[in-house]
């Protein structure tokens, strides 16, 4: 998704940029909007649909056959033992994503920068690592590449948030669990 969502930004961008004669600026675009939007947005899309619908039904498969009560019989924490790990995992996991969409989407640019408008791949490449680099004051890593890497972290929060909580309150049995996971 990564690669084919740098492919549309460059076909788009290209066809703007085109109409002034500065296509070979198409690196710069991407690279930025990829960076700094585009894929911590579609990571979280694919985590939600993937990784939350399946927390979800985990848990809500546990609450209807009553094995959190039973884990709160034996004086265990579910939300210790079932959901602090699933947010752990969607924390470290959705930055990381994020990196590759990032990297795979710049790549899929080039490749339609190249084919499309004629910009050599070096060129591309160079322009979009060339806008990339501008730090921040107050961190050492470029400021477009913590943004969007600080809205992936919050996004990854926010997906493990909610589908741990769509679970851990399923009621209903193997209809509950459904319609906990659709939620």
């Amino acid at each position: 998704v990564g690669t084919f969502i740098g492919m549309i930004a460059a076909l788009q961008a290209g066809i703007a940029l085109a109409t002034v004669g500065q296509q070979d600026q198409i690196g710069t675009f991407v690279a930025l909007g990829l960076a700094r939007e585009m894929a911590p947005f579609i990571t979280a899309i694919i985590l939600a649909a993937t990784v939350g619908s399946a927390y979800a039904a985990e848990l809500g498969t546990m609450a209807v056959s009553e094995e959190l009560e039973a884990l709160e019989v034996m004086s265990i924490d579910p939300l210790r033992l079932l959901v602090l790990p699933r947010l752990v995992a969607l924390l470290v996991m959705c930055p990381v994503l994020t990196i590759v969409c990032n990297i795979v989407g710049v790549l899929g640019g080039g490749f339609v920068a190249q084919a499309q408008y004629h910009v050599s791949f070096d060129l591309y490449m160079e322009l979009a690592l060339e806008a990339l680099r501008a730090t921040g004051t107050w961190i050492p890593l470029p400021k477009d590449i913590f943004a969007g890497l600080f809205k992936a972290y919050v996004f990854g929060a926010i997906v493990a948030v909610i589908s741990c909580s769509c679970g851990l309150r399923t009621h209903g049995g193997a209809l509950g669990v459904g319609n906990a996971t659709r939620r």
